[in-house]
């Protein structure tokens, strides 16, 4: 486990508890150098004065808040814990609401708590609470120089506190263009309403995190892999030419779409449905496009060569009927003469 990042206490009406922070999340990153791809060389990044354009060590570098244009006030990080010491050290609960009752897009970064020294009972006491009540613990907490507001969760033996996006951080939905319950236009038949839910509890399964991956994060490193087992390390793969797509209608057939999607081949009387097709042909489209570049460049290199050779079959087989016409003409010539 990674050294705690923060330590104070949770606070909630009399009760103290010692509590240490730590990440519980860790990013799996692909770590890009930057090149300058003249040579190859790797791109360098300096904090510099930019009064007399001379690179500044890390020694030398303080915070400071702009209060006028070019007047700053320098603040450091005593000065920033003495603005309000208790903000800083204690994860202060403000109320206790139903764990539903907050959405899902106020949810930002967790963290796991410890107990402090002396804290596991009080901290068990929390998290029995927690699990038993139903609820989840809404606090403030300082972290560096930004309040959050948070979520105490309880989450099997562990209390998880996620810091909480504030009101005015959220966006508003005025401007998206989403079509309304009730509108006719987009109107649902029971039967479509059905078949979805059909198709949803078809799909249906436990949550296991475990079987998700970063499957592009895979597919770059081994794109890495080829390249430096062929050697090819230092070429520009030049990007290709946008390829057109197929025109589709406004109007989907969505009975069609789900009977495919449950197994049903979007068949109706024995034919199928030209959204069908339409969607067939896209769904062909979409895999060709899915493949990697080589692949895509074989398929194409594959229908060029198929589309010559029967080219070329059709005009051997054209000049062929017509050498056997002329060949025709001239006898039925030769023997008029003859006779």
């Amino acid at each position: 486990m990674a050294r705690s990042m923060w330590k104070g206490a949770i606070s909630f009406g009399l009760v103290h508890i010692p509590v240490e922070m730590y990440p519980a999340t860790r990013e799996h990153s692909l770590d890009l150098t930057m090149l300058d791809k003249r040579d190859f060389s790797p791109i360098g990044f300096k904090r510099y004065n930019k009064g007399n354009e001379k690179e500044v060590t890390w020694d030398n570098i303080v915070k400071g808040y702009e209060y006028t244009p070019g007047e700053y006030v320098v603040l450091s990080d005593e000065d920033l814990r003495r603005a309000n010491v208790e903000a800083t050290q204690t994860i202060d609960i403000l109320a206790f609401v139903d764990g539903d009752q907050v959405p899902l897009i106020y949810y930002d970064q967790p963290y796991y708590l410890a107990p402090g020294k002396g804290g596991d009972k009080v901290y068990a006491l929390l998290r029995e609470t927690l699990c038993h009540a139903g609820k989840v613990g809404i606090a403030t907490v300082v972290i560096r120089v930004k309040q959050h507001l948070c979520a105490l969760v309880c989450m099997g033996d562990v209390i998880v506190m996620n810091t909480l996006r504030y009101q005015d951080e959220i966006r508003a939905t005025d401007e998206l263009k989403i079509p309304a319950r009730g509108d006719k236009k987009t109107a649902l038949t029971d039967k479509e309403l059905k078949m979805a839910l059909a198709l949803v509890e078809g799909m249906s399964e436990e949550w296991k995190p475990e079987q998700y991956h970063d499957t592009y994060r895979e597919d770059v490193l081994a794109l890495i892999e080829k390249k430096v087992a062929s050697g090819d390390t230092k070429t520009l793969t030049q990007p290709e030419g946008e390829r057109e797509r197929p025109a589709t209608g406004n109007v989907i057939d969505l009975v069609a779409l789900l009977q495919q999607s449950l197994g049903g081949g979007g068949k109706a009387g024995g034919k199928e449905s030209a959204s069908s097709k339409r969607t067939a042909a896209n769904d062909d489209d979409s895999e060709e496009d899915a493949a990697p570049a080589p692949k895509r460049r074989a398929a194409a290199a594959s229908k060029s060569t198929s589309h010559r050779t029967s080219t070329k079959t059709t005009a051997k087989s054209t000049a062929a009927s017509k050498t056997t016409k002329t060949a025709a003409k001239s006898t039925t010539t030769r023997a008029r003469k003859t006779a």
